[in-house]
């Protein structure tokens, strides 16, 4: 299955009927161009060995036994659902890979662990640049996300066009970079776009998202009033989150600290992309203990109740750096994501039972997290600028999926296209779907 020079496809591999996982593949005139590599992880139910979540990817078969054809790996931001399965799928891909430098200091961090740091071409993309890929002419367009430098991709082939969102949101005060540029999306409207495949996480959820920005002054009553220790779960990738978290700190005679790995791996890359404000200081987490308890913020890892993580540590009370007691406050500034609700529900059960105030988002009168993923309104907004001829809704399951749809079909889309991993979307030159084209499914991690 090799597409011709009149041909354009768009054939996902992962991702699409499915949170996470990402993988995605373009197809034109015998090349082949992926977006996106990433990782899941498997239910609670069905974990691994001691109750450890394995480690899932897809399954890259198809693309695999194509190699030849594949001329590019773009990576759109630096989420595991996105960049995690690098280092464990390339040595069957061996193409080179294209992603901003906070995507791609993340990225060499995990090639390194795995023996592949001198081997894997990792290149380097400004923001908001445009390359030649193959057959493919690309845009890279920045976007607001809940990661830095997260990029939308414009995929430019003479028989067609089609915007890749990646994962997105509308935000006016991102706290860290800059917010989306509308003229520019607007301009790409009128390049006559043949397909925008677009992220439909919360597609079912009304209005428009929380910006980051906002979060500050909620963050800061909750913090500021708190009479012991304060710790803080929250996804490690989220630069903007931590910077405001610092803030907050400064402002009220806190001392913050990071306690778990992927939160230091995160901020260390930040720092070498020079977009960690340098005017926020942390300290090392082993002063923690050494400090009166009203002078305590600590940032954790595991708002996911993920095993071995800071906060599975401080409910057991065997973090090296800090202990906790009654008294003590709980917050965490993150979403559960789908899959993981009994999880964390045991989590926050465990901490209360130890005396420890717990404040979740869906508990505060004033949000205490903000989604990197656009509401319904965002979304009809960013059909109305692009006006493409087809919306093909992925990143979410089938509910997710079908109200992006309907949001397109609202802002006057003349075509809606659904489907699964493994469906070829057949764009150019005719649209239409063949079901279940390639094999899919999924690989763990060993």
């Amino acid at each position: 299955m090799t597409p011709a020079k009149d041909d354009l496809w768009f054939l996902p591999l992962g991702g699409t009927g499915e949170i996470g996982m990402n993988l995605n593949l373009y197809g034109h005139d015998g090349c082949w161009l992926m977006v996106d590599c990433g990782i899941t992880f498997s239910a609670p139910g069905i974990a691994g060995p001691n109750n450890i979540s394995r480690v899932q990817m897809p399954d890259p078969e198809f693309i695999a036994g194509r190699a030849g054809q594949l001329c590019a790996l773009l990576i759109t931001h630096a989420h595991e659902d996105h960049v995690g399965a690098v280092a464990d799928l390339w040595p069957r891909l061996r193409c080179p890979v294209y992603c901003t430098a906070f995507c791609a200091s993340i990225l060499r961090r995990k090639l390194a662990e795995a023996g592949l740091l001198e081997t894997v071409p990792v290149h380097v993309v400004m923001p908001d640049t445009s390359a030649r890929y193959g057959v493919f002419d690309v845009q890279w367009l920045g976007v607001t996300h809940s990661t830095p430098q997260s990029q939308g991709l414009f995929i430019q082939t003479p028989v067609g066009n089609v915007f890749h969102t990646g994962d997105w949101k509308l935000d006016d005060n991102p706290v860290v970079g800059h917010n989306i540029n509308t003229n520019q999306l607007r301009g790409i409207g009128q390049q006559n776009v043949l397909a925008m495949v677009c992220d439909s996480t919360n597609a079912l959820v009304p209005g428009r998202s929380v910006s980051e920005g906002a979060l500050y002054p909620n963050l800061y009553a909750h913090i500021a009033a708190a009479r012991g220790r304060v710790v803080v779960g929250c996804f490690g990738s989220n630069i903007a989150r931590v910077q405001t978290l610092a803030a907050v700190a400064r402002a009220a005679g806190r001392y913050p600290a990071l306690l778990g790995r992927s939160l230091h791996n995160y901020y260390q890359a930040a720092v070498a992309a020079n977009i960690w404000d340098p005017d926020l200081t942390l300290i090392q987490s082993s002063h923690l203990g050494y400090l009166p308890p009203d002078e305590v913020l600590a940032i954790a890892t595991g708002s996911q109740g993920e095993p071995r993580t800071a906060l599975r540590k401080l409910v057991a009370d065997s973090h090296p750096d800090l202990t906790l007691q009654a008294g003590d406050m709980l917050l965490l500034s993150s979403r559960v994501i789908p899959g993981n609700e009994v999880v964390v529900e045991g989590l926050i059960a465990q901490f209360e039972q130890k005396g420890l105030q717990v404040v979740c988002d869906d508990d505060s009168r004033r949000p205490i997290h903000a989604s990197g993923h656009p509401a319904s309104d965002e979304l009809a907004d960013m059909y109305r600028w692009i006006k493409p001829q087809i919306a093909i809704p992925v990143h979410g399951e089938v509910p997710h999926m079908q109200a992006n749809a309907q949001v397109a079909k609202a802002a006057c889309v003349p075509k809606q296209m659904l489907g699964t991993n493994g469906d070829l979307f057949m764009l150019a030159p005719q649209p239409g779907i063949r079901r279940a084209a390639a094999r899919v499914g999924r690989l763990a991690r060993r």
